[in-house]
C-alpha cells in the first residue's frame, strides 16, 4: 500500500522549489500536487493522457477548449488528452492534486 498525507506532499513540494511534484507513477495512472501563487501565469500545454484536478485551495479560472470556469476549494475538473488549458486569472494561492491516467507521458511518442 502506498499512501500519502497532504501537509507532507506540500512540505515536500515546497522544499523542491518546484511547482509540480510528481508523488505517484504506476503505468495506469500518475498523481502529482500542482500549486500556482496567486497572480503567476500556467504555462502548460496539452497532455497526451486524461487529467483530472482536485481544487485543495485557492481561487482562479480556468480554460478548457474554449470554456471559462470559475475554480474554488472543492471543484473537480476533467480535461480529456491533448485538449488545451490553463489556469488563469489567480486571486488566490492555487493548490491542486493532480491525476493523470494512463501515467503522465506514458501515451508521449
Amino acid at each position: 500500500m502506498q499512501a500519502y498525507e497532504l501537509a507532507h506532499l506540500i512540505s515536500q513540494r515546497e522544499s523542491s522549489n518546484q511547482a509540480y511534484l510528481e508523488f505517484l507513477k504506476v503505468p495506469d495512472l500518475s498523481m502529482g500536487l500542482y500549486v500556482l501563487p496567486a497572480g503567476s501565469i500556467d504555462m502548460q500545454s496539452p497532455h497526451t493522457e486524461d487529467e483530472v484536478y482536485y481544487v485543495v485551495s485557492g481561487k482562479a479560472k480556468i480554460k478548457v477548449a474554449d470554456e471559462d470556469k470559475d475554480v474554488s476549494a472543492g471543484s473537480i475538473i476533467y480535461v480529456a488528452k491533448n485538449v488545451e488549458h490553463r489556469f488563469h486569472s489567480i486571486e488566490e494561492e492555487l493548490t491542486l492534486l493532480v491525476f493523470f491516467a494512463p501515467a503522465e507521458y506514458f501515451n508521449r511518442p
